[in-house]
């Protein structure tokens, strides 16, 4: 009986080659897309899980609460692991790291080691950072030791075990030893240094007394904590810890300190403190809902073109009841067909994974996998998941096929019920509200990446060219010497660069003291930006009020200069900021205190994401990491070429290491960039399979008019007026589609849209042109077929007449 359903399956396959091929592309390329998007989403969820002990690994965090706002913070002072490791028994271990650019010599080999940390011995004991070679309990116990990556180890050593190995450190040649051996930390890590070098080097070496100091904060701390311990109630007790060793100072302050754990496996994902490596809820929520609507597109078609059917098999039913089928064994054999089907299209998604992954990879920014078989499971997943779909989308076609009445469909009385007729419809509606729904959703994602790349940020970013130097000493000597190139506009020192944090370490926001429009003391949360006094000129910033930075001659290290929305949030206005000049500012980070000499207009210092937020510039705070070069790019190599050559000679012991800054501050989009390719892929891969439906069915439905079009014609009828007749019908119901999309898709992206502090505006015009597009196709897929019908001969549809 088995063997019998298959052969008549097969047959009934090929006979009907052409709705097979449709049925089975349609549902291969929803499983594609839906197993893609299911590898990226499952890679997303699966930052940090690899660690074993990843349930019982904490981030401490903090909130650090003023009188004017709350900072989240996610680096904490040097002496709060071990006080909390000292007072509280569950906590098994605890390590610390700070992120780090560290400069690394070996002879004449020389990287900015961009991704390294200073790092705390324990870090082995907390995390499964696996050594091929050293003693993890030893790797970083004492000062000078560096533990390297394979992949940062084979620049300077090739293959061979580089422990023992000697390096030299930073600008001052820190004489240190490799110590460790590492394997290449996972992509799905919210943290991936390549280099660790012991803390106490950092703190014997570079910042003595910074273990004790409370105020610095600097660290990431996390905890390990013993098996069956209670995060919440140790969160509980935090409060306490923080009254006993800081209370005092900040009460002195008018400040609170709020400590939080975060479970490990969260941090990438929902945290709101950030990370070195964080990624966007949102985006893999929707994706996630993309997948699921691709794959009821296939589901939804397959169901379709079943159904549709159902008239040229009635007959057959018919016969095989009188023949003494029962009900059970027509489901079986129209389940079969339907299985067969899925699992056809299992092998063919394979294939298309297989082929479409790489592509994939480059979209999402990402290596999600590097293979669909790289794990067993995932296509058996896809075969679970095909099978299911065929068994899910052939139920309703084989109920409804075999409940045929055997007498009505072998006297020819048999027509298609208005409910099988309503349900096609309702599906194609449910088709195209999708497709229309992810079309106008990709256009609304290009639409914020063009107002983002074209909103004006108040300073020029064009033809300049950034030089980190890493607060070399012998920038000041480079900057003189490239001063005198032809080729060189003009130039300034900073700490930091649109685009990058405001401090090269520590926080990049402090509470401050600062007089407001009253008269009165008021609590600022500033950020603050180490200048020198090029560089409003420069970066062509415009000064509302009071003076730039003397050029030269006076001193003006007590000097800083407040952006507008420092001042608005003081209770000065537009028309007032000059009574802000000459007001002090007391920065409680480091006791900074000094005076404003200057209001200069707001700029994006950061990505249209994140609102403008209250700025200070001081030429005395911090050291200076880059150097802001503005250069004529008429060309463009020979201008780097010498530039390169002057770093040489004035700084002979760095990397030569620059970026352009219009392409760097563009790069905070990458995400949005990489989400809008794979919208505008999935969109058209949705559009594909609902025009692969829409065909089906419109060939279908032109084959059940064969003899009406015959009649037609014969009365006079014209191609254009038999065309229209055959599309209005499937034209309505795409018009149908888009009126619901319309509200849909607004709610969806509005919301998307709340995650941007400066974003666009919804354009009727965006659900116009998809509108537009979506009905175009549809015509453009019913008229293939309408035409063939009207142009074909009369005499041959009505010749058995």
């Amino acid at each position: 009986m088995l063997k019998s359903y298959f052969k008549i399956a097969f047959r009934n396959l090929w006979r009907k080659r052409a709705y097979s091929l449709i049925n089975i592309s349609g549902l291969a390329v929803g499983m594609a897309c839906c197993f893609l998007i299911f590898l990226y989403v499952h890679f997303e969820l699966s930052y940090d899980r690899y660690h074993q002990r990843a349930d019982r690994i904490y981030r401490v965090v903090g909130d650090v609460k003023s009188s004017s706002e709350t900072l989240h913070w996610y680096e904490t002072p040097g002496p709060l692991g071990r006080s909390i490791k000292n007072d509280f028994p569950q906590v098994l271990e605890v390590t610390r790291f700070i992120n780090a650019s560290l400069l690394i010599r070996k002879g004449n080999f020389k990287f900015q080691e961009t991704h390294s940390i200073w790092a705390d011995s324990s870090i082995f004991s907390v995390f499964d950072l696996p050594l091929i070679y050293g003693n993890p309990r030893t790797a970083l116990s004492e000062p000078n030791s560096i533990v390297m990556s394979e992949a940062a180890a084979l620049k300077y050593f090739g293959h061979s075990n580089p422990v023992g190995q000697h390096l030299l450190l930073t600008g001052l040649g820190l004489p240190a030893i490799v110590t460790g051996l590492m394997k290449d930390i996972p992509e799905n890590s919210h943290f991936r240094p390549n280099v660790l070098v012991s803390m106490s080097t950092y703190t014997h070496s570079f910042q003595p007394g910074v273990e004790q100091d409370w105020g610095s904060f600097l660290y990431s701390t996390y905890l390990l904590l013993s098996p069956g311990s209670d995060p919440l109630v140790l969160q509980s007790k935090l409060p306490a810890l923080i009254q006993k060793y800081e209370g005092s100072e900040l009460r002195n302050r008018h400040t609170r300190y709020d400590l939080k754990l975060e479970p490990l496996a969260s941090i990438y994902l929902h945290s709101s403190y950030g990370a070195p490596v964080t990624g966007n809820l949102d985006n893999v929520l929707i994706l996630t809902a993309i997948g699921i609507f691709i794959l009821l597109l296939a589901a939804v078609n397959f169901i379709n073109m079943s159904t549709s059917r159902s008239i040229e098999r009635a007959k057959e039913v018919g016969i095989r009841k009188c023949a003494g089928a029962r009900r059970r064994q027509l489901i079986g054999q129209f389940l079969i067909e339907s299985m067969l089907i899925a699992t056809v299209s299992f092998f063919l998604a394979l294939s298309l994974c297989q082929f479409l992954l790489p592509l994939f990879n480059q979209l999402s920014g990402k290596t999600i996998s590097i293979g669909i078989f790289a794990s067993l499971s995932y296509p058996i997943w896809l075969l679970v998941l095909g099978l299911s779909i065929g068994l899910l989308a052939g139920v309703y076609p084989a109920v409804v096929l075999s409940s045929f009445k055997p007498v009505s469909v072998l006297k020819g009385r048999f027509v298609s019920g208005s409910r099988g007729a309503f349900l096609r419809k309702a599906l194609v509606v449910t088709q195209y509200t999708i497709s229309i729904s992810l079309v106008v959703s990709t256009l609304v994602v290009y639409s914020q990446l063009n107002f983002m790349e074209r909103q004006p940020l108040g300073f020029d970013k064009d033809q300049m060219l950034i030089v980190s130097n890493n607060g070399d000493r012998g920038t000041l000597a480079f900057q003189r010497d490239i001063a005198a190139m032809p080729a060189v506009q003009a130039s300034s020192l900073t700490s930091s660069v649109p685009g990058r944090t405001y401090n090269a370490s520590g926080n990049d926001v402090w509470p401050s003291d600062v007089e407001n429009s009253k008269g009165e003391k008021q609590q600022l949360n500033l950020a603050y930006n180490n200048v020198d006094a090029e560089f409003l000129s420069l970066y062509k910033i415009k000064l509302l009020a009071g003076r730039d930075f003397y050029k030269s001659g006076n001193d003006d290290s007590t000097g800083v200069i407040l952006n507008k929305t420092a001042a608005l949030s003081l209770g000065y206005s537009e028309s007032t900021l000059q009574q802000l000049i000459g007001k002090k500012v007391h920065g409680q980070g480091d006791n900074f205190s000094s005076i404003v000499i200057g209001v200069m207009d707001d700029f994006h210092f950061h990505s249209l994401r994140e609102p403008i937020i209250p700025l200070c510039l001081t030429t005395s705070r911090g050291y200076w990491q880059y150097l802001s070069v503005r250069i004529n790019t008429n060309n463009l190599a020979a201008t780097l070429s010498a530039i390169g050559d002057q770093w040489q000679k004035a700084v002979p012991n760095r990397p030569f290491t620059y970026f352009f800054l219009d392409e760097d501050f563009n790069s905070q989009y990458s995400s949005e960039e990489s989400f809008g390719h794979l919208f505008i892929c999935f969109s058209a891969l949705a559009l594909f399979i609902s025009s692969l439906g829409l065909l089906g069915l419109s060939s279908y439905n032109t084959l059940q008019r064969t003899k009406e079009i015959g009649i037609r014609k014969v009365l006079g009828a014209t191609v254009s007026n038999i065309v229209g007749l055959l599309s209005a019908d499937f034209v309505k119901l795409v018009v149908i589609a888009f009126v619901i999309a319309c509200p849909v898709s607004w709610l969806a992206m509005h919301q998307w849209l709340d995650g941007f502090a400066y974003r666009t505006r919804l354009n009727v015009n965006l659900f116009l042109v998809a509108g537009a597009g979506a009905i175009l196709i549809a015509l453009l897929t019913t008229s293939i077929q309408a035409i063939n019908a009207a142009l074909a001969n009369p005499v041959n549809s009505l010749r058995a007449e």
